[in-house]
């Protein structure tokens, strides 16, 4: 891990979300102007230590529950031209919590390389309303940067530093709605990144689909979801990654999916865990029509992870073998 040194010139990246919004006529809403709000806020607390810090609003500002792909390139273009163009040695995004642990997540693989820290916050309270944690977020993520973090994509909130691979939001309320999931870990290492990987090269969006497993579940929402056109399919199963496996139709529509070149990945819907395809024959079968172990991926990791691969370019091989391997943490303790 690169050793952690105190920036000084942070670049505060504002999105939108719960942190920074107004009333509107139709309930709370994204607004501009919180530059002004963040620096009166500062300016109050002297004693406060803080790097320098310049501002930007990624317009236009959305709710999280907007966040998409497409914005994914843009925040890690807005990124790349801090540190690399204009010098910043630290970025802070402030972000809507609702989808901030999919948004850092992806940022961890969309920022392979990046020699600086990228801190994510938000608030569960706009800033300025009562018992708002808005600004102890934004102090607390700044104090951590003035003091210096590794290179690398974090998570700051409530005092707490989180591992954005390996965590969620777990909580719609409260001071602590992420927490780092207790997932097994320990898949080999990359030995070395593809260059179509590095951050300075842009990505392609991709197609990914997310599909939960249930009791009863048959072939036919796995059909139509492999019929519309996805590159890959994130499959959310029972315990140690087991499914219907005595449903031939379950298992033809996985095997055909191999077949057409649509990669398919187990993560586990437990909260602790992972996924190990090879413990109960409702899993080996899973294993034997061409699904990838996920291991302990959380959803969010796997998530971000295929959209980098894909939208570098990979050939579906190197996918193949790069989602069962650790790339930045998202497969380690």
């Amino acid at each position: 891990m690169t050793i952690a040194s105190p920036a000084r010139h942070v670049r505060v990246l504002y999105t939108g979300g719960t942190i920074g919004m107004q009333a509107s006529a139709n309930g709370l809403a994204p607004a501009s102007g919180f530059e002004a709000r963040m620096s009166q806020q500062l300016a109050s607390q002297p004693d406060l230590v803080v790097p320098n810090w310049s501002f930007r609003e990624l317009l236009p500002l959305i709710d999280s529950a907007n966040m998409t792909p497409t914005y994914w390139q843009r925040l890690r273009e807005a990124v790349v031209e801090a540190v690399d163009v204009d010098g910043c040695d630290g970025v802070l995004v402030l972000h809507g919590t609702d989808t901030l642990a999919y948004s850092a997540a992806a940022m961890c693989f969309q920022l392979l390389g990046l020699r600086a820290p990228v801190l994510f916050t938000g608030s569960m309270l706009p800033a300025g309303v009562p018992d708002s944690d808005a600004w102890e977020n934004i102090n607390g993520a700044l104090g951590d940067l003035a003091r210096g973090l590794p290179a690398g994509v974090h998570l700051h909130f409530h005092g707490d530093l989180l591992p954005p691979t390996r965590c969620a939001k777990v909580r719609s309320f409260g001071r602590h709605p992420f927490a780092a999931l207790k997932r097994t870990a320990g898949a080999a290492r990359v030995q070395q990144l593809p260059a179509a990987l590095d951050y300075r090269q842009r990505k392609l969006l991709a197609n990914i689909a997310v599909l939960p497993l249930y009791p009863g579940f048959s072939a036919q929402p796995l059909q139509a979801v492999l019929g519309s056109g996805v590159q890959a399919l994130i499959l959310e199963c029972f315990g140690s990654g087991t499914g219907p496996a005595d449903n031939p139709d379950f298992l033809a529509q996985l095997q055909r999916a191999r077949e057409q070149g649509i990669v398919v990945v187990a993560i586990t819907q437990c909260q602790e865990g992972g996924v190990e395809l090879g413990v109960y024959e409702a899993g080996s079968r899973l294993h034997d029509v061409g699904v990838l172990s996920g291991g302990g991926m959380t959803r969010e990791a796997a998530f971000g992870k295929l959209h980098a691969l894909f939208g570098a370019g990979l050939p579906v091989d190197e996918v193949r073998r790069l989602v069962e391997l650790d790339l930045c943490g998202e497969l380690q303790p």
